[in-house]
């Protein structure tokens, strides 16, 4: 039987600090019983749930252990995954901060099935704290609406997975995801990947595990997201990321931003990823999340770190936020959707979407699509045999502007 949906009002101003994200946990299940119940039980639902509910899963998170990091090789997996189709043309959904369990997302997750791509990949943040419930909810229960691709679907962790530690998502979101490697059906083992052809490289990298602290910590010292040891050996000793001879196009994904004219900058990766890179460093492309927008960057990196042309996908099933820019790199920043679809506790609302890629040979068509199916904006990137990557904007829409 079909559960209740979460609505949108429930997400608008919700801030990044982990207990206002558990309170809302606990909030939107004393609202269920509330609704399955009878007035002579409220109270005590009240108290069973949203009170001490609340209190457990507080403070297990805040101070119980964080999940084991999962790292390759793991049962025999490195972690590398060959890209697979039925037709010359391998196509990826890319959709970030979508598991909300509301209508929007519902819509988000039927349109990545209508446009049926080979995989599905989730970039982060299942909310509000990332429980078994929460995942079961958005990705497995047989009514959820994720769409499972063709060959295989990834997934990424956000900064809201790591709020119950990333227990559910290393021992229940990660063993559903499954992908097609050679003849075998793979399950992912880390919260990382490389999917590949002979042109392209599609890294995702995990900066959830390292973007939450101890309480007074987290204060005192916030998270950087850097990446662990063992996923920058992954990249150096198994995909190899430091090869000078390997020419094909690199694609980073991550849930956090190399660097963002709205929020906080992440340099620290970058500058990982510059090491990782070696002699081999060149442009790249990144597609995150985190902020619950859509918009585009210039090639931009910091003096450390790589150069990249960013690409914010955050607006998957979050209230998509529509205010300008009001920080660093507004020299880089190119577009971004600020079109309004309704207005919600007194707060402008943008319209929800995500990103389809078509890969053919040497060449990627893009198309940002959102929740009514509209082409917001279309791109086209392609890679030489020197591995240097070039673009050009195939169509936007008339209502999105170029930022100047």
């Amino acid at each position: 039987m079909k559960t209740e949906k979460r609505e949108p009002e429930q997400y608008v101003d919700l801030g990044h600090s982990e207990l206002e994200n558990h309170l809302k946990t606990q909030a939107a299940l004393y609202e269920k019983r509330l609704k399955e119940g009878t007035a002579a039980n409220k109270v005590a639902a009240f108290f069973a749930t949203n009170l001490l509910g609340f209190a457990y899963h507080y403070l297990k998170s805040r101070f119980g252990p964080k999940a084991a990091y999962q790292f390759y090789p793991s049962n025999g997996d490195d972690g590398i995954y060959p890209m697979h189709t039925y037709s010359d043309t391998v196509t990826l959904a890319l959709v970030s901060d979508w598991a909300t369990d509301t209508r929007e997302s519902d819509q988000i997750g039927y349109l990545i099935r209508d446009h049926d791509p080979d995989y599905t990949i989730h970039l982060g943040d299942v909310y509000f704290v990332g429980t078994p419930e929460e995942i079961a909810t958005n990705f497995t229960d047989p009514d959820a609406s994720w769409h499972f691709g063709k060959h295989g679907s990834l997934a990424l962790s956000g900064n809201h997975e790591m709020y119950s530690n990333g227990t559910a998502f290393f021992k229940k979101l990660l063993p559903a995801m499954k992908i097609r490697k050679g003849p075998q059906i793979a399950t992912q083992q880390a919260g990382f990947f490389c999917l590949e052809n002979e042109h392209w490289r599609i890294i995702g990298l995990d900066t959830g595990y390292n973007s939450t602290n101890r309480p007074l910590l987290e204060v005192l010292f916030k998270p950087d997201c850097n990446l662990r040891d063992e996923h920058l050996n992954w990249l150096t000793e198994v995909v190899k990321l430091n090869d000078p001879n390997d020419k094909r196009g690199i694609i980073f994904l991550s849930h956090h931003p190399y660097f963002s004219s709205f929020r906080d900058d992440h340099p620290v990766v970058g500058r990982q990823l510059k090491k990782a890179f070696g002699a081999a460093e060149r442009p790249v492309l990144w597609f995150w999340g985190h902020e619950h927008r859509l918009s585009f960057y210039n090639k931009y990196g910091f003096s450390d770190g790589i150069q990249a042309w960013g690409r914010c996908v955050g607006h998957g099933g979050m209230p998509v936020e529509t205010n300008p820019p009001d920080r660093g790199h507004l020299g880089q920043l190119l577009f971004y959707d600020q079109r309004i679809r309704e207005r919600i506790r007194r707060r402008d609302v943008g319209y929800n979407g995500f990103a389809l890629l078509s890969i053919q040979g040497p060449a990627i068509d893009i198309k940002y699509i959102d929740q009514n199916n509209h082409t917001v904006i279309a791109e086209r990137w392609t890679v030489d045999p020197m591995g240097t990557l070039s673009s050009e904007i195939l169509e936007v829409h008339p209502e999105v502007t170029k930022y100047e």
